[in-house]
């Protein structure tokens, strides 16, 4: 897996103060995108041993809520093994710490992947340029939803987050 950034102290990409992984790779390249750069699958640079630890030393701050995968796109199919793994060792170390996600894709084609163990919220959706509405709440276009992972696997339909 590569990456291009780990942002500190971040508050605009899931709720309290977050640590945010961008990925590398996203197949969706929607129109007018934030992040392009990040499509490349090979751009970035190799998620290793000291940018784990990185995100671990962010983790470890009482007053950090969690860690947001972003991206790109993290389930893009050459990250999910590791975005898994990663996501996996996080929530096994930090219990009481969210994981939130942002994928291209719909809840639908990703509900039954081996990461939704793990993650608390995801939004799903590509982002679509037309549907942008600044007013909303950790998306960007309005057919993007933030869904509470185990509400939604609880109850069997998708459950939004309040």
């Amino acid at each position: 897996m590569r990456y291009h950034n780990i942002t500190k102290d971040d508050m605009l990409n899931g709720d309290g103060l977050r640590v945010v992984l961008w990925v590398a790779g996203c197949t969706h390249k929607c129109k007018n995108c934030q992040n392009p750069i990040t499509w490349d699958i090979h751009g970035g640079i190799e998620f290793d041993e000291a940018a784990r630890k990185e995100i671990e030393e962010e983790m470890e701050k009482s007053y950090i809520s969690g860690l947001t995968l972003s991206g790109g796109d993290p389930l893009h199919p050459e990250n999910r093994k590791e975005v898994t793994e990663l996501a996996k060792s996080l929530k096994k170390k930090y219990p009481d710490k969210t994981i939130w996600m942002y994928t291209g894709f719909s809840w639908d084609e990703v509900d039954d992947l081996p990461i939704m163990a793990y993650v608390d919220v995801v939004v799903d959706g590509e982002y679509v340029d037309a549907l942008r509405d600044i007013q909303l709440h950790w998306k960007g276009s309005s057919n993007q939803r933030v869904i509470d992972v185990a509400k939604t696997r609880q109850q069997g339909r998708v459950v939004l987050w309040a």
